[in-house]
């Protein structure tokens, strides 16, 4: 359990994300803003600023970047069927390989110009660890979706459930082309 001193509260990061999902599943139930605030109990302007800080703009374009995937070969053919604009998706041995192949200049012109590429995107999947998304998010913002496949440094590739994926760019892109 993490918790945060802030003056002289103690603030407990679990009970936060419990009841942000409660506040979320009854919306998504149908239940009007001021309906969950009085559940809640909170003011209804702040379910509504809640909404919109973790709102995903569905449809447009889209970039589906991770490593390290054992299945890049599927989740690659997942990505093109399904219409992804721009997908970048590494074993731990490709990622390597592909550090390996360039001078740190070079690296890092690379780096540069796939962070100015990703903002042309409405939404990037992030699919990485917990320490990558939150990198990706301090770059791109709010156009970054984390697909969190565990806590950094992952050393080994990790298996990616195709529907998973399949599931999350139907929700994301809606109807799919």
């Amino acid at each position: 359990m993490e918790f945060y001193r802030i003056g002289d509260k103690l603030i407990s990061q679990e009970k936060a994300v419990r009841v942000l999902e409660r506040i979320f599943t009854l919306r998504a139930s149908g239940l009007s803003q001021q309906e969950v605030a009085n559940r809640v109990g909170c003011d209804r302007t702040f379910v509504s600023r809640l909404e919109t800080m973790a709102e995903v703009r569905k449809g447009g374009s889209l970039a589906v970047i991770g490593f390290p995937i054992a299945n890049t070969e599927e989740l690659n053919d997942v990505c093109a069927n399904m219409g992804v604009e721009y997908t970048f998706l590494l074993t731990d041995a490709e990622r390597w390989k592909f550090i390996e192949s360039m001078s740190g200049y070079d690296l890092l012109n690379w780096l540069m110009e796939l962070m100015s590429e990703m903002r042309a995107f409405d939404n990037v999947v992030m699919i990485g660890s917990d320490m990558r998304i939150k990198l990706a998010e301090a770059i791109l913002g709010d156009k970054v979706i984390g697909f969190e496949i565990g806590e950094s440094p992952i050393t080994q590739d990790v298996y990616i459930q195709p529907k998973q994926l399949e599931d999350l760019i139907t929700t994301i892109k809606g109807v799919v082309r």
